[in-house]
């Protein structure tokens, strides 16, 4: 049976709609379009039309309000004015002139005038700061005292801002010239009590200006937690430890952001020949992030150069990388440690004479020195105890070549440890790795202990995992967040996390069962 087709009314009707609803939107566009022209066009007489409005309004109030025995006279003056008006040359004229200005300044747009000053609120809690920080910055022989009780607060603090919670946001004040800012603690004192005063639960910024006696107070914004791994723009020996303030280096790097581009100050560590700081310490509290830091700068090695890795906890945090091209070998072991250790000794000789025969000969480096070699430990402290135990040597002290020459011979060591096993760390690892990370809350006395300085920001009591402190030789103390880099093998990563790692990692050259030491290798 041939189909029979639809009437034309149900065949055409949608399409008149969508046309009919289509010339609706343009006509509403084009009508839209005309009213803007024609209001910027008569805005001027708009303008005068509400100002004349004003002036009959204000006209009609004055004579509301004025008592009916002096209405005559008013009269009477106003007659007067319009006949001298008249009579005078172009007085008519000058009159239309002066209505219309009266006219045009009367009907202005008129805004609100932004408030000016703190409020009531604010005032108090400017004024219970003050208060605060009186028994700090005053004296009795003072004859003038800048702080004193029951004085002014607003001749001490010059700028002020404060966010919408109504917290202080940023704050400069002046103090005493006889205020011994030039010593650490009582630098200490004075951010501790303006931490407790300003709102705890924020990380805030403390500049000293000890020769204009003043101190800037900032709060500082969150670091980015969601930056996930990935590769990274920046040249051969240079790897990303994570990302800080955008005031607090003069770089920043495109990062991927799911399907947006953004950019971010990075803090980026430097190795190689001209590196000064050519080995790295990384401490922290379990669960802060220092195996996620290792991770992470394991497979920014292995763009460019070999790893090798040394887990003490044995927890398997780097099975992902096991069998993978560049990495020599992934060792939990005692026994596969001290192997894969006294080989990256050997190599670092093996590299120094290579380099320096090359040298005295007049040629460039052999390429087989050439390619960075990167050792990474986690948790050595814990080999040492079983060393001790069973009878061997630390494998630390297998370190002490490639720590003092690992320079020269493009060799990089990185070791990570918690806070309970810093005692076992030996004096070699200590001496030579001058950059160094922080990682979760720490006391003051322990960050200064570890990076040599004390930092210029007051910590937060939670700090997510990834979040700490970075100092790179004698520089400054910066912030530091982590990029995102689990073990991809954990149930508890997040998909896009997991993606993200397993896309960095390199092609397997072996089956993660038949790795060899690469001890075994040279032996081979």
């Amino acid at each position: 049976m041939a189909r029979r087709p639809l009437p034309r009314i149900l065949s055409t009707g949608t399409a008149q709609i969508a046309r009919s609803r289509e010339h609706i939107a343009r006509s509403r566009e084009v009508a839209r379009s005309a009213a803007d022209s024609a209001t910027d066009v008569l805005h001027p007489l708009i303008t005068i039309t509400r100002g004349l409005r004003r002036l009959a309004g204000a006209g009609r109030r004055k004579w509301a309000a004025t008592p009916k025995e002096r209405r005559g006279s008013l009269l009477f003056l106003v007659a007067s004015l319009v006949l001298v008006v008249a009579l005078i040359p172009y007085g008519p004229l000058l009159a239309a002139i002066c209505l219309r200005a009266a006219a045009a300044w009367t009907g202005r747009e008129r805004t609100a005038p932004a408030p000016s000053g703190p409020d009531d609120a604010q005032v108090q809690r400017l004024q219970s700061l003050y208060e605060a920080l009186v028994p700090y910055f005053s004296v009795p022989e003072d004859p003038s005292p800048l702080f004193a009780h029951g004085g002014e607060w607003d001749k001490a603090f010059t700028s002020y801002a404060f966010d919408d919670d109504g917290r202080i946001a940023h704050l400069v004040m002046r103090y005493p010239a006889y205020f011994t800012d030039g010593e650490a603690a009582s630098r200490a004192r004075i951010e501790q009590v303006l931490h407790a005063k300003s709102g705890r639960g924020r990380e805030y910024h403390f500049a000293w200006d000890e020769e204009g006696n003043t101190l800037a107070v900032t709060v500082l914004p969150p670091l980015p937690t969601d930056i996930a791994a990935q590769r990274f723009v920046t040249a051969p020996g240079e790897t990303v430890l994570g990302f800080t303030d955008p005031t607090a280096v003069q770089r920043t790097l495109p990062v991927a952001d799911g399907d947006e581009q953004r950019d971010v100050p990075p803090v980026v560590w430097r190795t190689g020949i001209r590196s000064t700081e050519p080995h790295l310490l990384v401490l922290g509290r379990p669960g802060s992030g220092t195996t996620t830091l290792l991770r992470s700068v394991a497979l920014q090695a292995l763009q460019y150069g070999d790893v090798v890795i040394v887990e003490g906890s044995g927890t398997g945090d780097y099975a992902c990388l096991t069998g993978r091209e560049g990495v020599l070998a992934v060792e939990c072991g005692l026994a596969g440690a001290l192997a894969s250790l006294e080989w990256a000794a050997h190599e670092t000789e093996r590299r120094l004479i290579a380099a320096n025969r090359a040298r005295q000969a007049g040629h460039p480096p052999p390429d087989d020195t050439r390619r960075p070699l990167w050792i990474l430990l986690d948790r050595p402290s814990v080999l040492g105890h079983l060393a001790a135990a069973d009878g061997h040597r630390d494998p630390q002290s297998l370190l002490q070549v490639p720590l003092r020459h690992g320079r020269a011979a493009g060799v990089t060591v990185v070791v990570a440890e918690q806070f309970d096993g810093v005692d076992g760390l030996t004096d070699s690892v200590r001496q030579h790795t001058r950059a160094r990370v922080l990682l979760g809350p720490a006391a003051a006395d322990q960050v200064e202990d570890v990076l040599g300085a004390i930092p210029h920001t007051t910590p937060t009591a939670d700090m997510p995992p990834g979040r700490g402190y970075a100092r790179l030789g004698t520089g400054p103390v910066l912030r530091l967040q982590v990029p995102a880099t689990p073990d991809p093998y954990d149930d508890a990563t997040s998909d896009t996390h997991r993606r993200a790692v397993l896309d960095l990692l390199p092609g397997r050259t072996t089956p993660a069962d038949a790795n060899l030491a690469p001890a075994a290798v040279a032996e081979g």
